[in-house]
């Protein structure tokens, strides 16, 4: 009951099996969800110190059970890391209100209601909670209304649970990626994209799921015990440059 546990949201791959590696390594225990059942069993399965849990943070039954689950396997929970999140992208006239609510549903609804009803297991270990928000939220794109909304509100609620737990020693931040070079992304990201991407960022570079796993496991540390209400761009400085003409950099 001593080892540190925590629970990593949309865990099957991406970000957030980068992130549950770096916590395995640093010696933690990892709940690993998502709804995804199969990838998860995939990729709980071939680690060690994990509890794979097929649940659906959208669903308020599912969240009860993923922190009653967690608390029965590691017997605390000392930092939440709200990763799970889904993309739909166009143009906004295309944008339903199906498809609004389901962006919202995930990636707005699912960290308000993991962080809620984790809280009380967090107040017991004075733990930490990590939202991956996005650089979508900190600066307004085209193809992004639900998206980019979802994740600016995220970014906000960072800061009221900031502001409404600190008082009990739960800290919580936000980290917002830039562009990762994900499986994904590189399927859908043409050369022009990419090219586009590496101009406009000063490190001229996408980011890597692990660089971002480096920046969420500092937030859920000790080592960032006096960080709390904080936004972390981890962009290669994309944010940092606005909306300024990449060429003008020269």
């Amino acid at each position: 009951m001593t080892q540190k546990c925590a629970i990593v949201t949309g865990a099957a791959r991406g970000i957030g099996l980068a992130t549950t590696d770096l916590f395995l390594e640093q010696g933690w225990q990892v709940a690993m969800v998502d709804r995804d059942e199969s990838e998860l069993s995939t990729a709980a399965g071939q680690r060690e110190n994990v509890l794979a849990i097929h649940r659906d943070v959208s669903n308020p039954q599912d969240v009860g059970a993923m922190v009653r689950e967690t608390k029965g396997w590691a017997g605390r929970i000392d930092a939440l890391i709200n990763n799970a999140g889904v993309a739909e992208f166009g143009p906004y006239e295309d944008c339903t209100f199906d498809m609004w609510r389901r962006v919202m549903a995930t990636n707005l609804d699912g960290v308000f209601l993991c962080t809620q009803e984790a809280a009380d297991e967090l107040k017991a270990t004075k733990g930490a909670v990590v939202n991956i928000a996005s650089i979508s939220g900190l600066r307004a794109s085209t193809l992004r209304v639900a998206y980019g909304t979802s994740k600016a509100a995220v970014i906000q609620l960072t800061k009221q649970h900031a502001a409404e737990l600190g008082e009990f020693g739960i800290r919580c931040n936000a980290v917002c990626p830039g562009p990762v070079r994900t499986k994904l992304a590189m399927a859908v990201h043409s050369q022009e994209i990419i090219d586009a991407y590496h101009d406009a960022i000063p490190l001229n570079r996408y980011g890597s799921e692990r660089e971002i796993a480096e920046v969420i496991c500092f937030l859920a540390s000790d080592r960032a015990s006096y960080v709390t209400g904080q936004v972390v761009a981890a962009d290669g400085g994309f944010e940092s440059t606005g909306v300024g003409l990449p060429a003008l950099r020269n």
